[in-house]
């Protein structure tokens, strides 16, 4: 395993970590999915730059603008719930209380 790949697959790994043990504020859980898209966009670049594929080339401009979406999409929420709640504490966000 290259140094290149061990790093990538470490991001990918502590952005996981981080997701599944720190989920105190909204800000954190989205930092960690961004972590983790931009860690499989930097993979996906590398794989399809060294095989050569043309047919898979477009695919991680694609990731990339789904990643984009994704931010902006969890940013708005991060807006609605801070207007709403007061705050962006995950225990704060039960969908089953009215």
């Amino acid at each position: 395993m290259t140094p290149m790949h061990f790093m990538l697959n470490s991001t990918f790994s502590l952005s996981i970590l981080g997701l599944s043990m720190h989920r105190t504020h909204l800000v954190s859980a989205l930092l960690c999915i961004e972590g983790m898209m931009l860690a499989l966009f930097t993979s996906f670049t590398m794989l399809f730059s060294t095989t050569q594929l043309s047919a898979l080339a477009p695919a991680p401009i694609i990731l990339l603008a789904f990643s984009a979406c994704e931010a902006g999409t969890g940013l708005a929420l991060l807006v609605a719930t801070s207007r709403t709640h007061g705050n962006d504490h995950m225990k704060n966000l039960n969908l089953l209380q009215c």
